[in-house]
């Protein structure tokens, strides 16, 4: 049987780490192999497209060759771990996939979404996710969580109204996809946003 393919959105501070670490804990707990990734990255070229993406040096990257190496390393990635993996029967959950393509280089540098679908339809056909939890929450105190915890990556370093639009990009692909999104409210307690994942899980398990 093919494995489900969850993947985990949203924007800065919004606790993907600790979120998906109690995600694999119940994963397991209930007996599912799993793998856990990230985009981009994931493989060794992936990883080290992740690098120069993420790298505060690279200012004078533009958004064209950000979002054709995002694409890239996601090309890699599916071939050599997402796919090899479902058809294994395990599971995928995936740190970030193709929705941040519309909602940072789409929502956040406002490329054409034409554009970017044309790259996923190049690169995935009609591959999708089987779950997208949205971790959710106020970019002011999304970026603050942030801060507090590592120096700012490139993407860190944008101005508050691009987190905005990436917020709004977000909220727009779960309203247009509610068969697929899951909101989770992030800027809840950290237990409580477990509860919220711990429900959705539930309903998600009891139905496959």
């Amino acid at each position: 049987m093919r494995g489900r393919f969850i993947t985990i959105e949203g924007g800065e501070g919004g606790g993907k780490t600790t979120n998906i670490a109690h995600l694999c804990q119940r994963l397991h707990a209930a007996g599912i192999d799993y793998i856990e990734t990230r985009e981009p990255g994931g493989t060794p070229l992936s990883e080290s497209i992740r690098d120069l993406l993420l790298d505060h040096k690279q200012q004078q990257m533009t958004e064209d060759t950000e979002l054709l190496l995002m694409f890239a390393a996601r090309s890699q990635h599916i071939s050599q771990v997402i796919k090899p993996a479902l058809e294994q029967g395990q599971w995928v959950i995936c740190d970030r996939f193709t929705d941040a393509s519309y909602a940072y280089q789409g929502g956040g540098r406002g490329i054409d979404v034409t554009r970017i679908a044309a790259l996923e339809s190049w690169v995935q056909g009609d591959f999708r996710p089987d779950l997208t939890l949205l971790l959710d929450l106020p970019v002011e105190m999304g970026l603050k969580r942030a801060g507090e915890r590592s120096e700012p990556d490139r993407f860190e370093r944008e101005k508050l109204d691009f987190f905005e639009r990436v917020r709004a990009c977000y909220l727009q692909m779960a309203e247009a996809h509610p068969q697929r999104y899951r909101i989770i409210n992030a800027a809840e307690p950290l237990e409580a946003v477990k509860a919220q994942l711990d429900r959705v899980l539930d309903d998600y398990l009891a139905a496959v």
